[in-house]
């Protein structure tokens, strides 16, 4: 069983009250292909700038993760900036940077089409319809 992800792949910076962090790899594609690689074989599907490296991929390598759908093109990968109150459950947004996201537009790897199940991450509706 396969599932393939559509999303996006980031890079954060997240504050909370206990500290901060900067340039962390993130991305809605990203957390739920963490999380599902633990159940299944997880295809991606996303777009990355060139600033994204080999040494960015090494999450999703780990975790035995396919990554051929993740187009990687000139420009900046998209980023977030977000923090945290004593209220931990609730983020709040400080800044968001599409960057090659703003013109990201999913083509399923012929590769990939013989998964079974298809997530649609957190992208505008409009390129879910795409997919």
């Amino acid at each position: 069983m396969s599932i393939v992800v559509v999303g996006s792949v980031a890079f954060d910076n997240v504050a909370s009250p206990s500290g901060k962090a900067e340039n962390l790899l993130g991305g809605a594609a990203t957390f739920f292909a963490l999380a599902a690689s633990y159940f299944t074989q997880v295809r991606v599907v996303g777009v990355v700038g060139d600033d994204f490296t080999a040494q960015h991929f090494e999450a999703f390598k780990k975790r035995d993760i396919d990554t051929r759908g993740i187009e990687r093109v000139q420009g900046k990968t998209f980023r977030w900036g977000g923090h945290y109150t004593d209220n931990l459950n609730e983020a709040k947004t400080d800044f968001t940077e599409l960057n090659v996201f703003e013109k990201f537009e999913p083509h399923i790897p012929a590769e990939y089409r013989d998964s079974q199940f298809l997530f649609l991450a957190n992208i505008h509706p409009d390129l879910q319809a795409l997919v």
